[in-house]
């Protein structure tokens, strides 16, 4: 048996802290005297000791460290239920992430020229086009990549030819914004004619006149780039006329580095009558 002031030194737990512990019933002595209230501890304890200090570490609070070690008492419910709190973490680090390159970019914005909306609005019109269409549902406006990809393998067989203006989309067809289940329609346009797929279907699109400004980089900066065409909109007498839609000059099908993106944010108008 081991006094509390050599088990504080071997766990490198705080006697204060021990206290605490026995009192919340996470780490309880294994006896305390009657006589003089000494606590003393089994020289097993050390491991569970070792295992708060683990969970401690990873960000976990003593009421839920509590919950882990009494309900996951096998490695394996441990393992799965560490997985899962690392999934979240990864999450968390990946919208961290986000928000550091938003901020890096404003900063970066205001000392070339003081104003983050800074961009070139210009009214344009696309042609009828024949086109390669993926419409479904996807979790997030991040995950467009789910589409692309059910494109590209359905279609690999039949040597599309690509078509002019070569043009790849993405088209929203929510009446508003949305944090799950977006209803999202991939487009690019394609030479001669093919028969649909399981997913892919192929039509002709009508002509749209619309709004733009084209940006560089993360597609953090979108919120920035759709004040941008909302102003031009209303300082130049149009008004919304149709579904928004991106074209990605330079996506994430040709390069890794979002810093080399380059989007078109579009908005077809009509002009105010």
């Amino acid at each position: 048996m081991l006094k509390i002031g050599d088990f504080s030194k071997l766990s490198r737990i705080s006697i204060r802290m021990l206290r605490h512990y026995d009192e919340i019933g996470l780490l309880v002595p294994e006896n305390i005297d009657p006589f003089n209230g000494y606590r003393y501890y089994d020289e097993s304890q050390l491991l569970l000791a070792e295992r708060i200090h683990g969970l401690k570490n990873m960000g976990f609070g003593l009421s839920v460290i509590g919950e882990i070690l009494s309900k996951y008492e096998n490695t394996e419910e441990m393992e799965q239920f560490l997985i899962l709190k690392l999934k979240e973490l990864q999450d968390e680090q990946e919208k961290l992430e986000q928000r550091i390159a938003l901020l890096d970019n404003t900063i970066r914005w205001l000392r070339k020229d003081g104003n983050i909306m800074n961009y070139n609005v210009t009214l344009k019109t696309l042609p009828e086009r024949y086109v390669a269409s993926v419409r479904q549902a996807i979790p997030s406006y991040d995950k467009e990549g789910i589409l692309w990809q059910m494109l590209y393998g359905e279609t690999a067989h039949l040597n599309m030819q690509e078509g002019k203006p070569a043009n790849a989309m993405t088209i929203y067809h929510d009446g508003e914004y949305k944090e799950w289940d977006i209803d999202a329609e991939i487009q690019t346009t394609v030479a001669g004619t093919y028969n649909d797929t399981e997913h892919v279907k192929f039509k002709t699109v009508p002509e749209v006149t619309f709004a733009s400004a084209v940006f560089q980089g993360g597609y953090e900066k979108i919120q920035s780039v759709n004040q941008a065409v909302a102003q031009w909109i209303k300082d130049n007498g149009y008004e919304l006329s149709g579904l928004s839609f991106n074209i990605y000059h330079i996506g994430p099908g040709n390069s890794s580095n979002p810093e080399e993106f380059i989007t078109e944010v579009c908005y077809p108008v009509s002009k105010k009558k």
